[in-house]
């Protein structure tokens, strides 16, 4: 055991067996169970088996996470041909390669590199793991599944049913959503259930979102939030699994109803911490994160992953595998005054966006950031007095230091 997991078993990330990681929910594919055609309950009956079969593979090797092989963020995709089974794989394109004539290698091959350029450029990180971990991924695995997998070490790409799912590979953000899961394995490592669990899920949302606007250089108001509209219920258009920027309005239709996420802590999901309970609502309340970043995003302005992403990802470094909603918004709200100054623009838009969704920073009164929100006056000037709150968040900003700091010691302690 190496010495960080020796020092705190809490802080180790991985140190725990963990469900495998997939991009569509399981609430999604039980609604496709009670289809009236027989080929879409086929296709999602066979991608909950193969789930249920990844995550015992998952947790039998889950011990064996620290031996993945380094290589600077070297490519490598390969092709299933419709078989469950990586070691029958074919090699369809290294990273020196040529292009494949197959789109979805293609696909695949430019998203991971797409992922690699962008942890390694805004955030100098060496790949997944910080330590060049190879970036392998499989497409066309199983038949007509309709999910997209990162299993531990590496990217699996169904093909889709054709119907409610296309080929997985067909939306970015699903594919920088999954290998996202990797960065937090080796980072936080946030257990797979409950809050800590729907933390896990936002924080894929979050960088698999930052990853597409880097790429297409959107502002965070050109954004659209959405994840998984290319790939998601190819007939109707304007829908897509999630949305960042409104939860609970990704999509409504009779097929699967309406989008259940919550968007604040009063609309909270409580389910079993059970497979059939998503353990716990992961995929459910990640919402409620996910709307905090959104908002802090937008108030901070310009690309999100320059100021707003910085934050959520060194928060994310500094957080441990059990914390809740609270403990990271406590860890954002510190990191944001660290990064860029007590009473900044910045730590007053994160303090607002945690507040709007309904989660408290321990040592902040409820209300206070949201007299510094967005209040104009008759000529359009923002009426507020900025030096004045900027001293009070300043304040509550070394209350809130101090509190983190006994924090840290009880949980030493434990």
């Amino acid at each position: 055991m190496n010495a960080q997991c020796q020092s705190s078993l809490r802080r180790c990330p991985m140190s725990r067996p963990r469900p495998i990681n997939c991009i569509v929910p399981p609430y999604i594919l039980e609604k496709l169970l009670e289809s009236e055609d027989s080929e879409v309950r086929q296709a999602a009956f066979d991608t909950l088996l193969i789930t249920a079969r990844l995550r015992g593979e998952r947790g039998l090797r889950a011990s064996f996470v620290g031996a993945a092989a380094p290589g600077d963020g070297r490519r490598t995709v390969f092709d299933c041909e419709q078989r469950e089974f990586l070691s029958n794989a074919v090699l369809a394109r290294p990273e020196d390669g040529p292009e494949s004539a197959d789109p979805s290698v293609n696909r695949a091959f430019d998203a991971l590199g797409v992922t690699r350029d962008f942890y390694r450029e805004v955030f100098r990180r060496n790949s997944i793991d910080g330590r060049g971990m190879r970036l392998d991924g499989f497409v066309h695995y199983g038949f007509e599944i309709n999910n997209a997998y990162w299993d531990g070490r590496a990217m699996l790409f169904g093909d889709g049913d054709g119907r409610k799912f296309t080929d997985l590979t067909k939306s970015p953000e699903v594919i920088y959503h999954e290998l996202a899961h990797g960065v937090t394995d080796y980072t936080s490592g946030f257990e797979y259930h409950n809050q800590p669990g729907a933390l896990n899920e936002s924080m894929s949302d979050v960088f698999g979102s930052l990853v597409k606007q880097w790429s297409l250089k959107q502002t965070a108001d050109e954004a659209d939030w959405l994840i998984g509209a290319d790939v998601w219920t190819p007939g109707i258009s304007g829908d897509a699994m999630r949305s960042m920027k409104d939860p609970g309005h990704a999509y409504n239709n009779t097929q699967f109803g309406k989008d259940p996420q919550p968007d604040r802590m009063s609309k909270f999901i409580h389910l079993p911490d059970t497979r059939k309970g998503d353990y716990g609502g992961v995929h459910y309340n990640s919402g409620i994160p996910n709307k905090a970043f959104y908002l802090t995003a937008v108030r901070i302005g310009g690309f999100a992953w320059e100021a707003a992403g910085t934050i959520w990802y060194e928060s994310l470094k500094a957080s441990s595998v059990e914390d809740r909603f609270q403990d990271f918004a406590g860890t954002t709200f510190q990191k944001a005054g660290e990064l860029f100054g007590a009473g900044s623009t910045e730590q007053s838009a994160v303090l607002s966006a945690w507040q709007e969704v309904e989660v408290e920073i321990s040592g902040v009164p409820t209300g206070v950031a949201r007299v510094r929100s967005f209040a104009v006056d008759g000529n359009g000037a923002t009426a507020r007095d900025d030096a004045a709150l900027s001293r009070q968040i300043g304040a509550l900003n070394d209350k809130v230091t101090g509190l983190a700091k006994s924090m840290a010691e009880l949980k030493a302690y434990r």
